[in-house]
């Protein structure tokens, strides 16, 4: 387990005029608490110890750490063995020293301010070089409209990460990876619970391309929920998704999934989750659920929100690219961790998020992408003729991989 250490300061005084501070090496310095997650989580991987200073520094009202993030800091504690986290008595400051990753049986309980995604999407893409399957269950708050739902996670985000994640045989890998949502949590009160399990690796596929978009889109298929609430909502939810999206392609599949007892949660709710899928594989998704916040933009009715949610499908499909806006960072960090050989990935449009994670691999990896805008030429069937695709995409990422290899998973 790792070692947490309040300190007003991390720098030892000076004795004398000759005297020098003592330093850690490999100490990498950022400011602010924007983009906390991914660099504890690139720091992880890399082992390198990083300080983030001025955290809501100029918030006089909350200032330091939020109790969200204080959560995530424990989770990543009890997923590593043997790691430092040193917290300034403001809270403002933080000195985080990682340790191995270890894996195994964990369970959590996440505040009600964020969702489970917010906790989760790093540690999947920290989960496959532990040193022991990961069994991870977290509760709280499964769907809002801040992080990313369970159900996008599952859909998406799982087969994204398995297109870099060597192939094993079923037999010889006991524990596949998988996401089960055992209970529904809605916001404000949560009540949710879901199981994440994950093998080890020793190295991720050599030289991945995921240039080729596909034809078009195949199939849309779609999960729209109720806890605590009549499931005539969930069924309005679908009949006004399909009929937006019926207009697009005939394939379309949409099913409510209406939870009772134990398994709702603690609070009513009720919201949608798509997926498209394309003749190549790759998969777009698009979510919403309904807001419980105060001034805040409701749906009046469930038509609304299964229109907004087939809109924003619509909306991502139009972007293109092989990985959608929600599985950009997980496709670059894993070309970046991956072995020494060139990788590339078609994306539509980078997204903000992207964006700081290609200068955050930079500064922990030293790996560097280079990004270009290449034109993908109309695709030609088997019949041999030209058939026009919107799924282009525009920026084209490749990089050479760091090597990077899981040291703390046993040899057998």
């Amino acid at each position: 387990m790792a070692t947490v250490v309040a300190a007003q300061t991390y720098a030892q005084p000076h004795v004398g005029k000759k005297s020098k501070t003592v330093l850690t090496p490999n100490l990498l310095r950022f400011e602010g608490h924007c983009h906390l997650r991914q660099r504890l989580l690139l720091a992880t991987l890399a082992q390198r110890p990083v300080r983030i200073d001025k955290i809501r520094a100029e918030n006089d009202e909350f200032p330091g750490l939020a109790d969200y993030e204080v959560s995530f800091l424990r989770l990543l504690e009890k997923c590593t063995n043997g790691s430092t986290l040193e917290i300034s008595y403001t809270g403002t400051s933080l000195l985080y020293k990682p340790g191995v990753i270890m894996g195994g049986r964990i369970v959590h309980d996440c505040p009600d301010s964020r969702a489970i995604g917010y906790f989760l999407e790093p540690l999947i893409a920290l989960a496959p070089f532990a040193k022991i399957a990961f069994h991870l269950t977290l509760n709280g708050i499964t769907n809002d409209n801040v992080d990313v739902c369970v159900d996008t996670l599952r859909t998406v985000t799982l087969p994204t990460l398995k297109k870099f994640l060597p192939e094993t045989d079923s037999l010889t890998t006991p524990i596949p990876l998988d996401l089960k949502i055992t209970k529904r949590g809605a916001p404000p009160l949560g009540g949710g619970q879901v199981v994440f399990q994950c093998p080890v690796i020793k190295s991720l596929r050599a030289g991945l391309a995921l240039t080729d978009p596909g034809l078009g889109v195949k199939r849309i298929r779609g999960i729209a929920y109720a806890t605590r609430i009549s499931p005539q909502m969930a069924n309005r939810v679908v009949d006004a998704a399909r009929s937006l999206l019926s207009r697009y392609i005939p394939d379309v599949y949409l099913y409510t999934d209406v939870y009772k007892g134990g398994e709702s949660g603690k609070c009513p709710g009720y919201g949608v989750s798509l997926v498209a899928e394309t003749t190549a594989g790759t998969l777009y998704s698009a979510e919403w659920i309904l807001a419980h916040l105060q001034n805040d933009y409701t749906f009046p009715t469930p038509e609304d929100l299964g229109v907004r949610a087939a809109r924003l499908l619509l909306t991502e499909i139009r972007k293109g690219g092989c990985v959608d806006s929600v599985s950009q960072w997980l496709a670059i960090l894993m070309l970046a961790l991956g072995p020494e050989d060139v990788g590339k990935v078609r994306v539509g449009s980078l997204t903000p998020l992207a964006i700081q994670y290609l200068r955050d691999i930079k500064a922990f990896l030293g790996v560097v992408f280079k990004v270009s805008e290449e034109s993908l030429p109309d695709p030609v069937d088997q019949e041999g003729i030209k058939r026009y695709t919107s799924l282009k995409g525009t920026v084209v990422l490749t990089c050479l991989g760091s090597g990077y290899v899981n040291v703390n998973k046993n040899v057998t």
